[in-house]
């Protein structure tokens, strides 16, 4: 239960109910959270492993740096603390979030001129959310948003910040209210950009395709599926997409930390 848990935060760890924030604090009020989803995987040969933590460390610093955001530590220090929130909560498998916020309460649209607090949790979703689904199995439904993804000339599409994700809560809610799980965002060209949490892959004719960087966010878990398919022989090809190829693909499918793929 997440009641169980321990949360490392500022280098001390406390007790999950503990873990908060006022709700005037800047980020609270002005969605200035930046954050990273990491995945911690059970291994064949034993043990457990922290699925490309570098690389997850590496985007929240460069989210920071496009932000203009002072972080607290370097990159290592970052990743000790996910070590150890993992080793406290006695974690074998499951998710990490890592957490940069504003705790100060702050009226203005600028933010305190202070460091970012830092938090790290580490739970596993399985045994710590009641209801918690894995569509791998099953699959999803997609329709398009009526919605266009975020334009990166209004704002650093890249950077993994809470305020850039209303955009897919909302992209997310137009589309079940018309029957679908899941949404399908296009950039404001009218190019297939992601889903509202999500990369978008399509296959047609053999070829894996999926859309170019640029308009969408830079997945790690795109990052390790181009890769693995070149390793597999799959054609693979990256570019701007249009809309219709949804229509005409022989498959498509999501993917993302929490959830790997969901066809």
């Amino acid at each position: 239960m997440l009641e169980e848990r321990w949360v490392w935060v500022n280098g001390k760890f406390v007790p999950w109910s503990d873990a908060t924030v006022h709700m005037m604090c800047h980020s609270f009020a002005r969605g200035s959270t930046i954050f990273e989803v990491i995945s911690l995987y059970v291994l064949a040969a034993g043990g457990s492993a922290v699925f490309r933590l570098r690389e997850h460390a590496a985007r929240f610093f460069r989210t920071a740096e496009l932000l203009h955001m002072k972080l607290p530590c370097d990159a290592e220090a970052l990743c000790r603390a996910v070590t150890e929130a993992i080793r406290k909560n006695r974690l074998e498998c499951g998710t990490v979030k890592v957490v940069g916020y504003y705790p100060q309460f702050a009226l203005d649209v600028q933010p305190p001129a202070k460091p970012l607090d830092l938090a790290v949790f580490a739970i596993d979703p399985a045994r710590d959310l009641t209801g918690f689904d894995e569509p791998f199995e099953r699959g999803t439904s997609a329709g398009i948003a009526r919605w266009r993804k975020l334009d990166p000339q209004t704002i650093p599409i890249e950077a993994k910040a809470a305020a850039n994700y209303l955009n897919g809560m909302i992209a997310k809610l137009d589309v079940q209210k018309r029957g679908f799980e899941d949404a399908i965002l296009l950039d404001t060209q009218g190019f297939i950009a992601e889903g509202a949490t999500e990369s978008v892959f399509l296959v047609k004719d053999g070829t894996l395709m999926t859309p170019a960087l640029g308009t969408v966010l830079d997945s790690i878990t795109r990052r390790s599926i181009l890769p693995a398919a070149a390793f597999l022989g799959i054609a693979t090809h990256e570019g701007r997409l249009r809309p219709e190829l949804l229509f005409e693909a022989d498959e498509i499918f999501f993917c993302n930390t929490p959830f790997k793929v969901i066809p």
